[in-house]
């Protein structure tokens, strides 16, 4: 029964649905619940083309970047949720009504500092012009992005090719922000090993129920370092002999409506445990590879491994696995 219900939330997360956070596996100790303008901070920031596929871009009106071009962007204010941020910000730095397609990336340096970059369409509204200049920005316009212009730093330049490619050849479905309340920054792991014959396990927590591994994500580290800290309290002996690789965003939490109680954010990742190689003895020479075709042991015994037969569900995590085709998250640290 339990196999079961374990089954049925992976098929939802595979999906792009999720799930209330009742509590967390790994580091709440030492993480604090999430409150904007205490210690996180999520960017929202717009990527909009016209079909000429011009490229939304405002002129920086703030003193440490005036006339400066940028995409509309701004931070998520107290009560909104992250889709409400995005239309604010597009509304006042462009003049334009937006509704966003898809999230296109996930930049973080830690709980504390995270940008989350939307496709968006435009909807309505005319382009902000210099008459109606003011602190939000100086004025709008369409960018070839071929035309000379003082951009207020080059990193957009990446942010509008994966725009444009996306737009050309969607390598993941439309995954917007799904409306789920979450008190810390957490990451809840499909932590998957493949095997030979591509058989697959996938780590579960025993207690109280079975259930996918959560992370409570630590100032000091990158969000996606809570994969280490689940894969070290799991099978400590073997970390070092495997490469933790989170490969995507299958979908994200938040909800932002009470302050201090649902400013957190829950990444759902599918995480893939690699064996390494390249192994070293004690004495740092170079061993051989030693494989079983089986995961490494599990020695907490709050974990286990549990594998994939289900032919459907298995051959979706296979497919996830190998082409990567997930919302990308990365880490800037």
């Amino acid at each position: 029964m339990e196999e079961q219900q374990v089954e049925e939330q992976l098929e939802q997360l595979l999906t792009g649905q999720g799930s209330e956070v009742s509590s967390y596996d790994i580091g709440q100790e030492q993480s604090k619940p999430a409150m904007l303008k205490k210690n996180v901070t999520y960017i929202v920031c717009a990527v909009i083309f016209n079909d000429k596929e011009e490229v939304l871009m405002v002129q920086e009106a703030k003193a440490e970047c005036y006339r400066q071009w940028y995409l509309p962007a701004g931070r998520v204010e107290v009560g909104e949720s992250l889709e409400e941020a995005l239309r604010r910000e597009v509304k006042e730095e462009a003049g334009f009504t937006c509704e966003p397609i898809t999230l296109l990336l996930i930049q973080e340096q830690g709980p504390q500092w995270i940008r989350l970059i939307f496709l968006a369409q435009i909807t309505g509204g005319n382009l902000k012009s210099p008459s109606e200049a003011d602190h939000d920005s100086l004025q709008a316009a369409w960018w070839d992005r071929s035309s000379a212009l003082t951009l207020r730093g080059r990193d957009i330049l990446r942010l509008i090719e994966c725009g444009l490619k996306y737009r050309q050849d969607p390598w993941y479905p439309s995954t917007l922000p799904l409306n789920i309340s979450c008190r810390h920054v957490v990451q809840r792991l499909v932590l998957v090993f493949i095997g030979p014959e591509e058989r697959l396990w996938v780590l579960l927590v025993r207690a109280p129920r079975l259930h996918l591994p959560t992370a409570a994500a630590l100032k000091t580290h990158a969000v996606t370092w809570a994969a280490n800290l689940v894969v070290q309290d799991a099978l400590p002996s073997s970390y070092y002999d495997h490469d933790v690789n989170t490969q995507g965003v299958l979908s994200l939490q938040h909800d932002g409506r009470l302050h201090g109680r649902t400013d957190g954010l829950c990444f759902n990742t599918l995480v893939s445990l690699v064996p390494d190689h390249v192994r070293h003895d004690e004495d740092g020479q170079r061993a051989e590879p030693q494989s079983s075709g089986h995961p490494p042991p599990v020695e907490n015994q709050r974990y286990i491994w549990y594998e994939v037969c289900n032919g459907a569900l298995k051959e979706k995590l296979l497919q996830k696995s190998k082409n990567t085709s997930l919302l990308p998250l990365h880490s800037l640290y």
